[in-house]
């Protein structure tokens, strides 16, 4: 099942973007009266009939909307540190968007290595993400903060508020933590291949989120996150 995605969506007619009519008509072969499948990005999913197979404007009637398609019944925030090597980011956030992520939100702790994150490209790696596992929605990427004022955001939040980190201290292992939790609302906050500073994890405490550890193994950073991402997952199976 090849999928498209367009937000462009007027009075039941869909208008798919340059690249995207690309693929669909100069690469597929696909030609007027085809059958194709859009999703906005917001979470639906358009079967449609190709009316114009114009390769630098496809257009596109809809015929049936499917509302949440793939969707995943949680809502997660992913709060990670930025890795030296961008590549294990991306890994990290192409193999959480397949296993069910809303918001990943860079944040750049006291000890990161990394403190500039562009999120252009991140953003076209997750549209691919969710095309290729099936789901309406494509997660949002917010732009970078420092940890601290992330977790001050937080404050006041309803959902379940968790920050991994390896420093000595009481910490509960992520599987009851969530087990213990009624509800379906998670922010998750890894940090970089420093760890968090003392400063940020006292922070964090104050700020109502639960201490917890990924078990007896040293994970690296973008191993940690998806681990996360994971263990919420699998809560629902």
């Amino acid at each position: 099942m090849e999928v498209f995605y367009s937000k462009d969506i007027d009075a039941g007619l869909v208008t798919l973007p340059e690249e995207e009519s690309a693929h669909c008509v100069r690469v597929l072969r696909h030609r007027s009266g085809d059958e194709i499948f859009v999703i906005d990005g917001d979470g639906a999913m358009m079967r449609c009939r190709l009316v114009d197979d114009s390769p630098k404007k496809a257009v596109a009637e809809v015929v049936e909307t499917t509302r949440n398609w793939g969707s995943h019944p949680y809502a997660l925030t992913l709060a990670v540190c930025p890795t030296k090597n961008n590549d294990r980011y991306e890994w990290f956030a192409e193999k959480a968007t397949e296993v069910g992520v809303d918001t990943i939100v860079p944040v750049i702790g006291d000890h990161s290595e990394r403190k500039v994150f562009k999120t252009d490209r991140l953003r076209r790696i997750l549209l691919s993400a969710a095309k290729q596992s099936l789901k309406g929605k494509v997660p949002e990427v917010m732009e970078p903060v420092s940890v601290k004022d992330f977790i001050r955001s937080c404050r006041k939040t309803d959902a379940l508020k968790l920050i991994a980190h390896c420093m000595e201290g009481e910490r509960t292992s992520v599987r009851p933590a969530l087990e213990g939790y009624g509800g379906s609302s998670y922010v998750a906050l890894i940090g970089p291949e420093g760890d968090f500073s003392p400063e940020e994890v006292a922070l964090a405490i104050d700020c109502g989120f639960v201490p917890v550890h990924l078990g007896e193994s040293r994970l690296r950073t973008e191993t940690a996150a998806f681990t996360m991402a994971e263990a919420v997952y699998f809560k629902y199976l």
